[in-house]
């Protein structure tokens, strides 16, 4: 969510300062390597965003070539998070964590939970330095928000980073939102653990929401997408997930109803058809830490 420190990504984008997809010029942005795919970036180009480099809209679109349904997931998964937030203010959670929050777009989760209860608190988490980058620059001047350099595999680390601690209370409920990273950690990385991790620091009434790729309905797709995510993500065998592993990481929560179903069937605002939910290969859930 960045701009004014975006002089060093190529300030060309004329709304966010995303690099101009045009400028043959390297980004300077710390730790950035513009020609390997990234998942953040990649996703900021599904959803029509400007930050994003070549080989993260060539990945994109090879993707596409073999779901073309992934842009709409894209944006399901954004719209399922909303809704998400929404649910979190209603139970009087003012307090949340959004870990792997990609790169800003619209309808962030500050803007939603603010604009219900403007007292709420957000803070950010990702370890890329574009996302970073964008996120400080537009969060500079927002209250209640802060942004904090830390990874889904290093709860303890990130959860004692002194602007966590800064802005959020953790003897108050906390909405803990993961939006789309799990998927992508295969299971020798221990993405159980760290989730339980982070769980088990959070007190009672406060919330774990999560959506995550499955290939129940799809199971044609894992071969294929296996070996294109190969490109970016260390050891990609191991990431395909059932709902029933994905059900795992709610261990130790009380999932509130409809519980873990395909996002569009996740307290829809309009009626979704079964077939047209189950296209959108995504499920999605909110645990009630007891």
């Amino acid at each position: 969510m960045d701009g004014a420190e975006l002089g060093g990504l190529n300030a060309g984008g004329p709304d966010r300062g995303g690099p101009d997809p045009g400028d043959p010029r390297p980004a300077k942005v710390a730790g950035l390597d513009v020609g390997r795919a990234n998942i953040a970036r990649m996703s900021d180009y599904l959803l029509g965003g400007k930050d994003n480099f070549a080989a993260d809209r060539e990945f994109a679109e090879s993707l596409m070539a073999i779901a073309p349904e992934v842009k709409t997931m894209a944006v399901d998964t954004r719209t399922f998070m909303e809704r998400v937030v929404r649910f979190l203010v209603d139970q009087g959670v003012r307090q949340f964590l959004n870990v792997a929050s990609g790169l800003p777009t619209r309808r962030n989760t500050h803007e939603v939970a603010q604009e219900l209860a403007p007292e709420a608190r957000v803070v950010y988490v990702d370890d890329d330095p574009v996302v970073l980058s964008h996120a400080r620059a537009l969060l500079a001047r927002t209250p209640g928000t802060g942004v904090v350099k830390g990874s889904l595999l290093r709860p303890a680390e990130m959860l004692a980073d002194p602007e966590m601690l800064r802005l959020v209370d953790f003897r108050e409920p906390v909405g803990l939102l993961i939006p789309a990273r799990l998927q992508y950690l295969p299971d020798s990385d221990e993405p159980y653990k760290c989730v339980a991790h982070m769980r088990d620091h959070l007190p009672s009434g406060s919330y774990l929401a999560l959506g995550h790729a499955v290939f129940d309905t799809r199971p044609e797709l894992a071969a294929p997408l296996v070996e294109l995510f190969r490109q970016i993500v260390a050891r990609a065998d191991e990431v395909p997930r059932t709902r029933e592993k994905v059900l795992r990481f709610f261990d130790g929560t009380e999932l509130v109803e409809p519980g873990l179903v395909y996002i569009r069937q996740w307290r829809p605002e309009a009626r979704e058809s079964v077939t047209r939910a189950q296209r959108v290969w995504i499920v999605g859930g909110v645990g009630r830490v007891p």
